[in-house]
């Protein structure tokens, strides 16, 4: 995580170099990463910092070289370095705020309140091991699921959804609540070591291998992939 990084440096200045958009990057992990381009600006706005990010721009989209634009307030290249004029990250993480598509794949359902919160572990335990997934990998992914499922109860409307569902390279999990992550950074910056809560989305960040987020005042629907073992 970057932000550790830059706390373990409290008192220099830090240089980061980061790539998280390639060619050969999925729609789905495009979505994130062009989110996670925008949130560096305000994760690390005040901070004593210098971040390069590389992008391709002989390989890459068009599009997505208009879009790194508006994620970066400076352009490195060849004729050096200038302010860029359509800097807005705002624009970007509301432009990739949209609904997750539906997927194609057979699902399966578990609504939860605080009665029936224990049968999420169980249900995604029963998703995991069907698919093929590692005990690790199964551990893993009833820590983030329940993480969320806790949240829906304590803060999200008492309730929720759970549904499974497998592709060819990942077993996915989509939880959805009455809750609203007002703030673009939920889940992306650890909160202080004595501070209370604010550590579940870390959590979930952090064990899952692709987290894809949809938020508005109607609800959240938070999408977490994992990838299978190859056959």
């Amino acid at each position: 995580m970057l932000q550790a990084f830059a706390d373990r440096h409290p008192d220099r200045r830090v240089r980061i170099i980061g790539e998280p958009i390639w060619a050969g990057r999925t729609a789905e992990e495009y979505r994130a990463c062009a989110q996670h381009e925008a949130a560096i600006n305000w994760a690390f706005a005040g901070r004593a910092a210098s971040i390069l990010c590389p992008y391709d721009a002989g390989r890459l989209e068009p599009g997505v070289l208009a879009e790194a634009r508006c994620t970066h307030p400076l352009l490195v290249d060849g004729d050096g370095c200038r302010p860029i004029a359509g800097y807005a990250p705002a624009a970007v993480t509301e432009r990739h705020n949209k609904p997750l598509p539906s997927p194609a794949e057979q699902v399966a359902v578990l609504r939860y309140d605080l009665d029936t919160l224990p049968q999420v572990r169980r249900f995604v335990a029963e998703q995991a091991v069907a698919a093929g997934l590692a005990a690790d990998r199964v551990a893993d992914l009833q820590i983030a699921v329940t993480e969320l499922a806790t949240n829906s109860v304590a803060h999200a409307g008492g309730a929720g959804t759970v549904e499974a569902w497998c592709t060819d390279r990942h077993l996915v999990c989509e939880v959805h609540d009455d809750g609203w992550l007002a703030d673009p950074l939920a889940g992306r910056l650890a909160p202080a070591h004595d501070g209370i809560g604010g550590r579940g989305l870390v959590i979930v960040h952090a064990l899952c291998d692709l987290v894809l987020v949809h938020t508005t005042a109607a609800g959240t629907t938070v999408r977490l992939h994992m990838l299978r073992e190859a056959p």
